[in-house]
């Protein structure tokens, strides 16, 4: 066998054992749930009927409508207030600004469930912020906890460290000579941003969108201990009819539906890459 052959030979054995991993641990339970997601629940038999619930049955439709809701919400929200203090921590020199780098990924070391119990006794019926409110003599709190807003500004404290440190590290290799030139040459601030600093950091943001949006979209800790009880996002929902009704197609539909949404995320940020490497 010539060199070049054993060289591939090697290279395919170290390359199997990965894709056996992937493909007993992600490939197969994926084409298990389709499977069961096509079997109807009393006649077992194949069909499209879990799918025809998902988008007919009202409580159904509340949940998915839900779930849409707030992760589109909660992922332009995280997205907005990370790139702007990203852009702030890239170009300002104040004491603040060296403050808040230094302690602004601090939440992503904060696990899931200590971050929900955080919120909820500090946000909740009787949480911090309600007995200080009570000392001022301000007796109305807004309802935060077990509600929608609850689940974004969990959303927001999950997802906005992350975000910021993708976008920092990508504002950080925008060579100041490009914004020095710039602003010699005229250009205001908005012309710095929308056609220097965006373009050469929209491939970074891109991918916190992604992971953003399947981040959310798949949460389960928060939302099982901070959402409302009607109507509830798809991954509450789907343990709940997994669990509590035993209605393992329904569930199984629930969980392809979810996927195909992150499939339609990620087909839209695998384009986007494509055409950089294309140009």
């Amino acid at each position: 066998m010539s060199t070049s052959g054993k060289r591939g030979m090697l290279g395919l054995a170290l390359v199997i054992p990965s894709f056996l991993i992937l493909f007993v641990v992600v490939i197969l339970p994926i084409l298990y749930a389709v499977r069961e997601s096509l079997i109807d629940q009393n006649s077992g038999e194949f069909g499209l009927g879990n799918y025809i619930r998902l988008f007919t049955d009202p409580a159904m439709r509340k949940n998915i409508t839900y779930t849409l809701n707030v992760t589109i919400v909660s992922t332009l929200l995280s997205l907005l207030i990370s790139y702007s203090m990203a852009v702030y921590l890239r170009f300002s020199t104040s004491w603040m600004a060296r403050w808040i780098n230094r302690l602004y990924f601090v939440p992503m070391f904060v696990p899931g469930v200590i971050a929900t119990y955080g919120l909820i006794t500090l946000y909740g019926n009787h949480g911090w912020m309600v007995r200080l409110l009570l000392l001022l003599g301000i007796d109305s709190f807004p309802k935060i906890i077990y509600d929608y807003n609850g689940l974004v500004l969990a959303n927001l404290w999950f997802n906005i460290p992350f975000a910021t440190m993708l976008l920092s590290s990508a504002l950080a290799a925008v060579p100041n000579s490009v914004i020095e030139s710039a602003r010699d040459a005229g250009a205001n601030i908005w012309q710095l941003f929308f056609r220097f600093i965006l373009p050469l950091s929209y491939k970074t943001m891109w991918v916190a969108i992604t992971f953003i949006f399947m981040g959310i979209i798949g949460s389960f800790t928060a939302p099982f201990l901070i959402g409302a009880n009607s109507p509830q996002v798809l991954g509450v929902a789907m343990q709940q009819v997994f669990s509590n009704y035993q209605e393992t197609h329904t569930s199984s539909a629930m969980a392809v539906f979810m996927f195909l949404l992150c499939s339609v995320m990620g087909y839209f940020y695998i384009r986007t890459m494509g055409k950089d490497a294309d140009v």
